[in-house]
This record gives C-alpha cells, sequence and structure tokens, in this order.
C-alpha cells in the first residue's frame, strides 16, 4: 500500500470505546490503542454502567481518556452516539472493548480513507488469538435471509443459496475487498458520513445497528472496504454474552430491521419465520419428554416468544 502524499494533510481521529462490565478487556483494549503506531488525538470511552469497576479503572489508568458514566447500560447504540456526539476529529473509530489493535491496524486503516474518498468507512480483519480468521463480513440480509437463517430450515438447508449469499462463503476473509456489513466491533468512519446520514439508529439497542449504519451508508453511495492488511485480536461476545436476555433482544432488534427497511409486511414475515422456528424447538423438546430423554424446559422461552408476537 502506498503511503499518502506528504503535501497532503493526514486525517484526525476520535476512538469511541463503549463499555460495559468488561474491566480487564477494557483494560488491555485501552493498552493496545495507545500503543499503537499512530497515535491517536482523542479517546472517548462511554461506560454503560459497569458494576466491575471499569469506569474508575479507567478514570485511574488511562488520565487521558474522555470518560462518560452513564448511570445504567442505555445499550450498544446510544453508548457509541454519546461518544460519536462528542468526538471532534476527522475520523471516528469504533471500537469495542474485547479487541486488541496490531500496532499498525489503526494507521493502515486511516492511510486507506485517506487515499480513498469515495469510502465512507473501513474495517480490519478480525482474528482469534490464534491468528484463525474469523468470518464477520456479510452481504445485507434480505427477504428470503429469515427463512432460511431460523430452524428447522436452516437445519435441513445449511448450505442453501441464500446461507451462502448471506455469509459470503464464496470468500474466506483473508483478502481485502469492498462489503456489505463488517461489525461495527472495530469500525473508521468518516465523521462527515456520519454527520451526513446520522448516527446509529438507537431502535437497535444491541443488534443491527451496525448493519443499519452499512445499509444507509451505502444507500447514500458511501463505499465500505474491508482491509486484510489491518489486523485486530477480537474476543467474540465478550461483553454481549453477559446479557441475560441476548436472544429476545436479537429477535426484536432484527424484527425492527425489516420494518424499517422492508416495510410492515416484512415485520409479519419475520413473525412468521420466528413462530415456524418456535414450533420447531417445542416439537423437538416434546419428543424428547415423550422418549424420557433430557429435555429443556420451554415455558420461559414460549412467555419470550409470546411476547415477540405482541411487539
Amino acid at each position: 500500500m502506498s503511503t499518502p502524499p506528504t503535501d497532503r494533510p493526514r486525517s484526525t481521529v476520535s476512538v469511541v470505546v463503549p463499555s460495559w462490565n468488561t474491566i480487564d478487556l477494557t483494560r488491555i483494549c485501552l493498552e493496545f490503542l495507545y500503543a499503537s503506531d499512530r497515535p491517536v488525538e482523542e479517546v472517548i470511552v462511554v461506560d454503560n454502567g459497569s458494576e466491575d469497576g471499569s469506569a474508575d479503572m479507567i478514570a485511574e489508568r488511562f488520565p487521558a481518556v474522555r470518560l462518560v458514566r452513564n448511570a445504567r447500560n442505555e445499550g450498544f447504540a446510544r453508548g457509541c452516539n454519546q461518544g460519536i456526539e462528542l468526538a471532534t476529529q476527522d475520523l471516528v473509530l469504533l471500537l469495542n472493548t474485547d479487541t486488541e489493535m496490531a500496532p499498525d491496524a489503526l494507521g493502515l486503516m486511516v492511510a486507506w480513507l485517506d487515499e480513498n474518498p469515495g469510502y465512507g468507512a473501513v474495517a480490519p480483519k478480525l482474528v482469534h488469538r490464534d491468528g484463525r480468521v474469523q468470518p464477520t463480513c456479510m452481504r445485507f440480509p434480505g427477504l428470503a435471509t429469515p427463512f432460511f437463517y431460523d430452524p428447522p430450515v436452516r437445519r435441513w438447508f445449511p448450505e442453501s443459496r441464500e446461507m451462502r449469499r448471506y455469509y459470503l462463503r464464496d470468500w474466506d476473509q483473508e483478502s481485502s475487498r469492498d462489503v456489505d456489513q463488517p461489525p461495527a466491533a472495530v469500525l473508521l468512519v468518516r465523521r462527515s458520513v456520519l454527520d451526513d446520514i446520522g448516527p446509529f439508529d438507537e431502535q437497535f439497542w444491541l443488534f443491527y445497528n451496525d448493519v443499519d449504519l452499512s445499509l444507509r451508508m451505502a444507500k447514500a453511495g458511501w463505499k465500505t472496504r474491508y482491509l486484510a492488511e489491518a489486523r485486530v485480536v477480537h474476543h467474540v461476545g465478550a461483553s454481549t454474552s453477559r446479557f441475560a436476555n441476548f436472544l429476545p433482544e436479537w429477535q426484536r432488534n432484527r424484527l425492527a430491521y425489516y420494518r424499517k427497511h422492508f416495510g410492515a409486511a416484512a415485520g409479519v414475515w419475520v413473525k412468521v419465520c420466528v413462530s415456524l422456528s418456535w414450533f420447531d424447538h417445542w416439537l423437538r423438546n416434546l419428543l424428547l419428554a415423550l422418549r424420557g430423554k433430557p429435555h429443556e424446559d420451554t415455558r420461559q422461552i414460549t412467555e419470550a416468544f409470546r411476547e415477540f408476537l405482541r411487539s
């Protein structure tokens, strides 16, 4: 990759880190960030009511960080937006606490956007600690996606054309290319783009907010680049896995996405797909119970399903 011309001012970066009950990971994330080859101009951490001492640790060990302390968990989208509202630099790096940036990763991403003005955002390659690539980039979901994604259809046809399309299974994510929707675990976005299309839509409390943001960028004519040369270790789900209502919140956020981008009828369609999935789960456990085999008590998931249908 060529170096940007020396007579062109390089973009400056605000880093926005949403934090929730990941004190050790947050410390490591910030240590790796500050060890980057390219210094950062501004770091903003929004702590979403952590109960593990995260905010106090940040204030003590990283005094240069601009720290926002929320009294409660405001959700990923709102937390990020609070940081974006405070950001003052040319580019905004959205950075999850369960990440460890390679020393050259930020510099490579900044250089890409400086050299390619037609791109609104750039994402790095996310890897496990042992170096295995995480296949995190996907195409935008379509109307066929919830039908083939949810059980039992996904179990019957795991290699359906729709799942291959959605998960980009024709690409190993080891090389750079333009993509639809990288995750917002690590995403560098132009501040001017966020000013143009708006930040995260806060109705997507925890999930689908990055999908929605990417789609709005694409509709506005901005391209997104996946930059395989930039490498970041990602501890998948280290924060979201602690959220008790993970699945119900995911379903609510997906439903909101389809209603927003495909209309009310698409919301009904998603509910049909979820109903099929719930019935499959209920029937499989009933059959296990009738055979005297270990099975799951489905009363809790059934109540969550009923609440979902009322939403």
